[in-house]
C-alpha cells in the first residue's frame, strides 16, 4: 500500500486545448479489493508563477477514511504548477503522509535551461538537502503528465512517450492505447479508450502488476476509472463526482 496513490496519479503532437475547464474537480473512490478504502480528488485552478506567468495549479489530494485508517492512514497532497501555453512545468510538491511513512520534497524547474533544483526534506536533520540535476526537454512532473496525455490526440495502437522528473530521478514513460471499451460511468454509458503507462529504466517504484487507466474517448479524456496490482492485492480508483466537465452526472 505503501505510495499508492503515486500510482494514481502518475497514470494517469496535437493538442486541444480545450480538453479540460478552468476549475475542473474530479473526485474517486479508492477501493481495495472489495474494502472502500477512501478517496482522492484532482482539481485544475488558475494560478500566476513569479507574479506574471499564467499557470494551471493541478492539485491532488488523497485520504483513507475512518475504518481504514485504523489499517494504514493516508493523508497526501501533491501540487503542480504548470505553464498554461508553454505546457512545462515550474514547480511539483510533495507532502506524503502514509502509516509511519513520511515524504516532503519540492522540484523547483528551469525548463530554458533543462535543469532542476531537487529539495528533500530530513526527518532527522530538520533541514532540506538540495541538488541540482539537468532534465531532458519536455519534461513532466507527475501531475502535469497526465494531463499532458489528456492533450493529445489518442488512437489504438499509439504509444506515447513522457518524460518525467521526480523525486531526484529522470524517466521515461510509455503511454500504449491499447484498446477501447464502453463502460457505465457517473456520466452514463462511455467509450474509453484503455491505457497503460510502462515505466522504463530505474523508475521510482518497481512496477509489480499490469496498470490501466479508462479514459473517455473525446476531446476531453476524462479519466472515469484506474485498475492496478500492487504487492498485498488490487485496487481500483473509480470516479464518483466531477465538476466543471461538458458532461452531466446521471
Amino acid at each position: 500500500m505503501k505510495k499508492f496513490w503515486f500510482l494514481i496519479i502518475l497514470l494517469f503532437v496535437t493538442f486541444n486545448l480545450n480538453a479540460f475547464q478552468p476549475d475542473e474537480k474530479l473526485t474517486f473512490k479508492i477501493k481495495y479489493g472489495a474494502i472502500t478504502a477512501g478517496e482522492a480528488t484532482l482539481q485544475l485552478s488558475g494560478t500566476t508563477y513569479k507574479d506574471s506567468v499564467e499557470c494551471y495549479k493541478i492539485e491532488s489530494l488523497a485520504k483513507t477514511n475512518s475504518f481504514f485508517d485504523k489499517i494504514f492512514k493516508v493523508r497526501d497532497k501533491i501540487e503542480s504548477i504548470w505553464d498554461k501555453d508553454k505546457l512545462v512545468t515550474y514547480k511539483f510538491t510533495k507532502k506524503l503522509r502514509e502509516g509511519n511513512y513520511r515524504q516532503y520534497r519540492i522540484h523547483f524547474y528551469y525548463p530554458e535551461q533543462n535543469m532542476t533544483i531537487y529539495t528533500k526534506f530530513g526527518r532527522k536533520t530538520k533541514n532540506f538537502k538540495e541538488k541540482r540535476m539537468d532534465i531532458p526537454d519536455n519534461t513532466q512532473d507527475i501531475l502535469s503528465a497526465l494531463y499532458s496525455l489528456r492533450l493529445m490526440e489518442l488512437a489504438v495502437g499509439d504509444t506515447h512517450i513522457i518524460n518525467v522528473t521526480a523525486d531526484g530521478r529522470n524517466y521515461p514513460a510509455d503511454v500504449v492505447i491499447h484498446r477501447t471499451e464502453t463502460i457505465e460511468t457517473i456520466f452514463g454509458k462511455k467509450k474509453c479508450f484503455v491505457a497503460e503507462p510502462v515505466l522504463k529504466g530505474d523508475a521510482i517504484f518497481k512496477q509489480t502488476g499490469k496498470i490501466l487507466i479508462w479514459l473517455t474517448a473525446d476531446e476531453y479524456k476524462i479519466p472515469v476509472k484506474m485498475s492496478s496490482k500492487i504487492i498485498f492485492g488490487s485496487f481500483k480508483a473509480i470516479l464518483k463526482d466531477a465538476e466543471n466537465v461538458p458532461y452531466k452526472k446521471k
